[in-house]
């Protein structure tokens, strides 16, 4: 062979070399590609589950504060009432006491 010929033949297989590489970066680019946006699918989703788990917590620990504090607007209220009937009931005591007194002291008198 003469060495323009072999020349030639290396450019050739110089350049069929280059295009297997580039064929197989292509094909590695797709492969990645689409890796990247199942991995984003899978991510989009992921997040978007944590969103409404995360809502759901918000919604229950208001819930239970709404109940706390239920429980405890009837804890004082019960409380208010118990003190109201004992103040009222010793307010007609002696308002009974008085009454009977001044009856007994009027008739007496």
């Amino acid at each position: 062979m003469e060495p323009q010929e072999e020349y030639v033949k290396s450019l050739k297989q110089i350049k069929e070399a280059e295009e297997k590489v580039q064929e197989e970066i292509d094909a590695r680019r797709k492969v990645v590609q689409e890796e990247l946006q199942n991995l984003q699918v899978t991510t989009d989703a992921a997040v978007k589950e944590a969103e409404k788990e995360g809502e759901r917590m918000v919604e229950m620990e208001v819930e239970q504060a709404k109940q706390r504090a239920q429980a405890e607007a009837r804890k004082i209220l019960d409380d208010a009432k118990a003190k109201a009937a004992t103040i009222s009931a010793k307010r007609i005591d002696a308002k009974t006491a008085r009454t009977v007194i001044e009856e007994v002291l009027l008739n007496r008198l």
